[in-house]
């Protein structure tokens, strides 16, 4: 009987666990250098997910809501993102152009990115 009451335990805890894990998005590239070095390589970076740190917020650029970080890169929506200069969010992307030398990134905001490797981090 304790033995199966232990297991029981051990299998609600489990549970548990993977429960409040679960969800969580691993980050690919750690900064917006790794990521643009990618894209000019010709990767193809759809789905993937990155963090960036604003540089410059335009609310109101031809292409909409406009994060511009990187040397060449603009994560644009249609909906306002809320974010500042200066913060570092984890973005998924849903869809890369290049128009003009620059990269045009439409993109969704992660709230539960995990950095799975430091090393992505240099």
């Amino acid at each position: 009987m304790k033995r199966i009451l232990a297991l029981i335990v051990l299998l609600c805890l489990g549970t548990v666990i993977l429960t409040s894990c679960g969800g969580k998005a691993v980050v690919d590239y750690g900064n917006a250098a790794a990521f643009e070095a990618a894209l000019n390589r010709g990767e193809d970076l759809k789905g993937k997910t990155v963090m960036i740190t604003v540089d410059k917020f335009v609310p109101n650029s031809a292409l909409g809501y406009n994060i511009q970080t990187g040397e060449h890169l603009n994560f644009v929506s249609t909906d306002n993102p809320g974010v500042q200069t200066g913060e570092s969010i984890a973005v998924k992307v849903k869809e890369v152009q290049s128009a003009l030398g620059s990269w045009i990134i439409s993109y969704e905001i992660l709230d539960n990115a995990v950095v799975g490797d430091s090393s992505i981090l240099d």
